[in-house]
Parts: C-alpha cells; sequence; structure tokens
C-alpha cells in the first residue's frame, strides 16, 4: 500500500520497516509485557480520553480501550499503514467504536488543545527526528493535569547496539540509539524542558541472557534505520569497512559469552509527568 503521508526519507524508512514487521510484530511477548506495565503505571480510568503515539498493532490502545469504557476515546496515530491494517484488524473483531486509528506522524499532528487525560508512547520515543520538540507539542494536547507516560530505553540496553556503538566509535562514526533517553536524568530533563512537573521514573530490567548467534544476528549494518539519525551513519561506510567492523562486532560478543550465554541487558525507565493545572 502506498503511504499517503508527506514522510520525509527518514520516516519513510521507519514506516517501510514496521510495515515489513507488521504481521510478526505480536508475537513478542515481550512488546506486550512492556505495553502492558506502562498502562498499569498510568492509571487509566474509565471514561478517560487518551492518545496513544505509534501505536503500532493498537497493544497500548485497545488495551487502553478495554478500560476506559464505551464512555471514553482512544486515538492510536502511526506512520505504518502495515501496523495501523493490524490494528484495525482487531477493533473490527472486537467491536470497538470508541477506538480510531490514524494514519499520522507523531510530530505533525493537529489536534485541538486540552484534548487528552493521558498520552502514552510505547517503545517508540527514540525515533522521533526532534524528541524535545515532539513532547512539546504533545504537551498542548494534554488537558491541565494531564499525564504523559513512555517507555524509554538505557544506554546500557541491548547487547547489539550497545557493542556496536563501541566498535564504530574506532572509525568515527557515533550512532545515537538509546542515548537521548539512555538515563534517568536524561529523561527527567526532556520532560522538565517540555514544560512538564510532577515526573516519575520507574526502572525496570527485562534483560536476559541469549545465545551468541541471537547476539550476532543483532548486527544491521548500514542497511536498517537508525534512531533520530539520517541515513544511517554505517550506510556512508564503504564496504570493505562494514566488513571489518562486523567482524570486529562478532568478535567482541564472543568475548562477553559466559556458560550462561551473552548477557541481553533491557533497562527500561517507563517515565511518567503531568502537564501544569496552571
Amino acid at each position: 500500500m502506498t503511504n499517503p503521508l508527506e514522510l520525509n526519507d527518514y520516516k519513510k524508512e521507519i514506516a517501510d520497516l514496521y510495515s515489513r514487521r507488521s504481521q510478526t510484530y505480536d508475537n513478542s511477548d515481550w512488546h506486550i509485557q512492556i505495553a502492558h506495565r506502562l498502562i498499569e503505571y498510568a492509571q487509566i480510568k474509565p471514561g478517560q480520553h487518551v492518545l496513544d503515539i505509534a501505536t503500532g498493532t493498537g497493544m497500548v490502545a485497545i488495551e487502553v480501550a478495554q478500560i476506559v469504557g464505551s464512555q471514553g476515546r482512544v486515538v492510536g496515530v502511526d506512520i505504518s499503514t502495515g501496523m495501523l491494517e493490524v490494528a484495525k484488524q482487531k477493533i473490527e473483531t472486537l467491536g470497538f467504536a470508541h477506538v480510531e486509528f490514524q494514519l499520522a506522524d507523531a510530530e505533525a499532528l493537529n489536534f485541538c488543545a486540552d484534548s487528552f487525560d493521558t498520552i502514552l508512547c510505547s517503545s517508540a520515543l527514540i525515533w522521533m527526528a526532534d524528541i524535545p520538540a515532539a513532547l512539546r507539542q504533545w504537551t498542548r494536547f494534554l488537558k491541565p493535569g494531564g499525564l504523559i507516560g513512555f517507555h524509554a530505553f538505557a544506554d546500557t540496553a541491548f547487547v547489539g547496539g550497545v557493542v556496536v556503538q563501541k566498535v564504530v566509535e574506532k572509525y568515527g562514526v557515533s550512532l545515537a540509539l538509546s542515548k537521548p533517553t539512555g538515563t534517568i536524568e536524561k529523561c527527567h530533563d526532556l520532560l522538565q524542558q517540555a514544560g512538564f512537573e510532577a515526573i516519575e521514573i520507574k526502572t525496570e530490567q527485562y534483560g536476559s541472557y541469549i545465545s551468541l548467534e541471537q547476539a550476532k544476528q543483532m548486527w544491521t549494518g548500514g542497511s536498517h534505520p537508525a534512531p533520530g539519525q539520517f541515513p544511517n551513519p554505517l550506510s556512508q561506510l564503504s564496504s570493505q569497512q562494514l566488513a571489518q567492523i562486523k567482524a570486529e562486532f562478532e568478535a567482541e560478543l564472543e568475548a562477553l559469552k559466559t556458560e550462561q550465554g551473552v548477557w541481553n541487558d533491557i533497562t527500561i525507565f517507563f517515565t511518567f509527568g503531568r502537564k501544569p493545572v496552571e
């Protein structure tokens, strides 16, 4: 399906990536688990109006819809037509009339001010081209006293990303990945600078040991979009350089292998803030 949104090349890459993943995205128990945890922390109430940013297959939106009930309203937005097709099929099956999915760029929304009680963003904040600007824009859509909540990943999360960052630095390449949200302090500052108050951050660990082969499969080279960067800095390197980097990447992973496997840290910051009442 042709994407009718006016997206720049960076966002087209992201939309295409997630459309390709749409049919298998719900196979991940981990995605479902952390989406549910975000909702638990948000303490959604019946009758509320909720905006789900980068809704994907509607994991958050549909669970929230069950809580807010028919007196509430849920709007999910995403740039991936493939993901939204899956989400829309779900609500058709469930017969939910109070859930709406929109094909839209999360950084160019046009909702009325003070429209939502809660805004949630699950596993997608690092894909925003300008995170501080996105948060400031979303603030406008919240009612006074409204809550924003998102997942942020620590800069130690995902062993493949951590290792490739270390290796490519020797080649003068810098990958952002989870750096913008990589510490509790960074998450706090992002919300504070966007005008939020009563900021709370809950840290949880979802890591596990994975096989060396699984760790090596985290290599994406320069073909995968890089969060917050376009083009992917690795795509500017020669095939010879990429081959050398991949070899070093795999050697670094082999050095991390233990009897249990390779530890894949997944530290998540469940981050919340409120829009001031006045």
